[in-house]
């Protein structure tokens, strides 16, 4: 699975998602919702559990993905930008946050996948000292949790969050909520050993039939996510993390997301499990990943399901 190179936005990336992640940080009186309600005691670190989109336009991107996957907005208080939750069937299944534009007015949109932790402060510490970079300290918010932001080794930005309410049951997802991450990273085995280093990961190798890397991380008997190659005749593309949310048919929602002004990344096409998988960019070009779940599939796009 191979999404058309962004040539030359990495650092344009890091900035917009480092503004993103500012209005956390400047706001700690945000009234976001906890994860679960009512209160579990699961947890299960190396899940993740959360996912929010920095945006260039909350209300355009508000209108796609509620025409598109369902999803219902609700305004978050105490934000000092624009920052919606978005909700299935009530439930918060997303955050969306409208970053002020870069000076120089270049920027990428894109999803930001947080991770589940048992201690966000002594993940930091692991984090640093094995190269990763500080893009968000870690802060605490009322009914939410501590989280921070990092960009790995290799440049990938991702979140961890160390939730108040526990962390979501390892049951299959429902169409429009979150089933599958993939990061997408020059040297796989080397980022896939940071991982395992923060998280207990087992990783796994997936031959696949190309040449390129494909490994899977897994924790409690539960695949949590894939590692592939980025193609390296794209040199400069950025190592990103994509990810995934289910849908009824990859094709329909392919068509659906069209209409609504998407533009495709990777037309709908079988994984190795049976499944359909396709990748869009949104009207502001944040990419996501489409999954139609095989219920007889033994696991994921690349070896598991959350």
């Amino acid at each position: 699975m191979r999404p058309e190179p962004r040539r030359g936005l990495r650092l344009f990336m890091l900035v917009w998602l480092l503004a993103s992640t500012a209005v956390l940080a400047a706001a700690p009186r945000l009234e976001l919702p906890p994860l679960l309600e009512p209160a579990s005691s699961e947890r299960h670190p190396g899940k993740i559990i959360w996912v929010e989109l920095a945006t260039s336009d909350l209300e355009s991107a508000r209108r796609f993905y509620g025409g598109l996957l369902g999803w219902t907005f609700r305004d978050v208080r105490g934000a000092r930008l624009p920052f919606s939750i978005a909700l299935l069937n009530g439930e918060p299944v997303a955050g969306l946050v409208q970053p002020r534009s870069p000076r120089n007015g270049q920027r990428q949109p894109n999803w930001l996948p947080f991770i589940a932790t048992s201690d966000v402060r002594a993940l930091k510490q692991q984090a640093v000292a094995h190269g990763a970079r500080v893009l968000s300290a870690p802060r605490s918010y009322p009914n939410r949790g501590e989280q921070a932001v990092f960009a790995d080794p290799q440049g990938a930005v991702f979140g961890v969050l160390q939730s108040t309410s526990g962390d979501p049951p390892d049951e299959l997802s429902d169409p429009g909520e979150w089933i599958w991450s993939t990061l997408l990273t020059r040297d796989p085995g080397k980022d896939s050993a940071f991982y395992q280093t923060l998280f207990g990961y087992e990783v796994q190798d997936l031959p696949g039939e190309d040449s390129t890397a494909h490994l899977l991380l897994s924790s409690e008997g539960y695949a949590r996510a894939s590692v592939n190659e980025l193609p390296p005749e794209i040199p400069k593309q950025y190592p990103y993390w994509l990810c995934f949310v289910r849908v009824l048919s990859a094709k329909t929602a392919v068509d659906k997301a069209k209409t609504l002004g998407a533009s495709v990344l990777v037309e709908p096409h079988e994984d190795r499990h049976g499944g359909l998988v396709a990748v869009i960019a949104d009207p502001q070009g944040a990419p996501i990943g489409l999954l139609e779940w095989v219920e007889s599939a033994a696991a994921s796009p690349d070896g598991g399901a959350q």
